[in-house]
């Protein structure tokens, strides 16, 4: 398809997709949820018997019931019992690739994009950075996306990233990606990237468990070099500490997974923590690479889990010969212990102050399901020592601090973005009740369910 047409596609399916009956729409009236119990993100205890008031997108006030007077001609809903706390926010996802049994570049289009925007809100997930594996479609929809004018979780993205020759990533489900050869080609590739003002940059610095050519120091140096001189972020796909290590020395602003090879030294932790860097552990990532190999899987017939899968997909997990493969896996004791070992890192970044973000990987592969994942990681983070309402504060707060919106959403407080689930169950008693969402708001307009 020629770009102009291909463009004014994809603005076309906005304009249809808010026509869509898939969202309550919200307006200029004063909106009440009275009865509740609000985790505002912060980190503090819950309120209890509170109503959240908000017109239109914007929160306008947290009233405390018996004190504060209701105000009048609002549309009031009793929500009496329940817990509402801030939409979460996917700091490392991947769209349009799902589809299906397939993973691919060719399932990328506009559609599918919508489709699975639609899918992470009904999660309660309110936002997703899909991290290097876009396509051109995604600058359309990410600015329409940020007007309001596309159902669903908001879309920030790094576009395309920054890859290998003949490394990763796979180029079957990243067919955008620079793969710079030299300095003075990631240089040249920066340029083109940076007039579309990607919300990160993203580059990948592994060598895939040495199956791999990695990228070089030259290259991921530049990248940062250049991205920086552009006014741009870097989030870095990485494995080992060394390399972790050399690029927090240079400059790198987000570690996108979790160190995994070794325990992370008081000094690296350090590091991260005084320069700012956030740090994303994709706890479920791991835990996905193995579980399947085990006689039992938590989680393999939870309705919550399973409707998020992609049709097939759970027979496919479920059949012999996948469970027969993974037990067959050459590496699946080093899976294993990379696992355990980014659950000791995680609550070592964290115990020592630095900024913990929640991100799944969801999207890129057919078991990182899209909104499941995203659940999972909460409680992954507290199995690894946070408190429920600390792992929320990762993937509510600090989330929107890395994506620079921290002054628009990530907390419900006065002048913030009316983005919010409101749960049947009390999280901060088991991180398990966020999986009991009655309702899912984003700026102010209820998402379908």
């Amino acid at each position: 398809m020629r770009p102009f047409l291909f463009y004014a596609a994809v603005l076309l399916l906005c304009c249809a997709a808010c026509q869509q009956p898939s969202t309550t729409s919200g307006s200029d009236k004063l909106t009440v949820i009275k009865g509740v119990t609000l985790i505002d993100g912060n980190g503090g205890d819950p309120m209890a018997h509170v109503a959240l008031v908000f017109r239109g997108d914007e929160i306008t006030a947290i009233l405390k019931e018996g004190k504060d007077s209701l105000p009048a001609g609002a549309t009031i809903i009793d929500a009496t019992g329940k817990t509402v706390m801030p939409t979460l926010i996917n700091a490392h996802g991947h769209l349009g690739l799902l589809k299906d049994t397939t993973a691919v570049a060719q399932n990328y289009t506009p559609e599918n994009i919508v489709r699975q925007l639609k899918q992470y809100a009904a999660y309660g997930v309110g936002a997703v950075l899909s991290l290097g594996t876009d396509q051109e479609a995604i600058w359309a929809l990410r600015d329409s996306s940020r007007a309001g004018k596309v159902p669903g979780a908001v879309i920030y993205t790094a576009g395309y990233g920054f890859g290998v020759l003949n490394g990763g990533p796979p180029a079957s489900f990243a067919s955008k990606v620079f793969r710079p050869r030299t300095p003075e080609e990631a240089a040249a590739a920066m340029k083109q990237l940076a007039p579309h003002k990607p919300d990160y940059v993203k580059m990948w610095v592994d060598d895939f468990n040495g199956s791999m050519p990695k990228m070089t120091a030259a290259i991921y140096d530049t990248i940062i070099k250049c991205a920086h001189a552009h006014g741009l972020h870097v989030a870095a796909h990485v494995y080992y500490l060394e390399d972790a290590r050399r690029l927090i020395d240079n400059g790198v602003d987000v570690i996108a997974h979790s160190i995994r090879d070794k325990e992370v030294s008081d000094t690296l932790v350090e590091a991260m923590r005084s320069k700012g860097v956030y740090y994303i552990p994709t706890l479920t990532l791991d835990q996905y690479s193995f579980a399947y190999a085990t006689d039992s899987v938590p989680w393999i017939n939870d309705p919550f889990f399973k409707n998020s899968l992609e049709p097939g997909v759970y027979e496919m997990l479920t059949s012999a010969a996948y469970k027969a493969k993974a037990k067959k896996d050459k590496d699946l004791q080093k899976k294993i212990y990379a696992f355990h070992t980014a659950m000791v890192n995680v609550r070592k970044m964290h115990a020592a102050g630095v900024k913990v973000c929640m991100g799944t990987d969801s999207g890129a592969q057919l078991a990182r399901t899209q909104g499941y994942s995203e659940h999972l990681e909460l409680e992954l983070m507290v199995l690894a020592g946070l408190t429920p309402l600390q792992a929320i504060t990762c993937a509510t707060k600090n989330g929107a601090a890395m994506l620079h919106v921290e002054n628009e959403t990530g907390t419900l407080e006065p002048g913030k973005k009316a983005s919010f689930i409101i749960l049947d169950k009390n999280p901060a008693d088991n991180i398990k009740n966020t999986h009991t969402i009655a309702q899912v708001w984003i700026n102010g307009v209820q998402q379908a369910r």
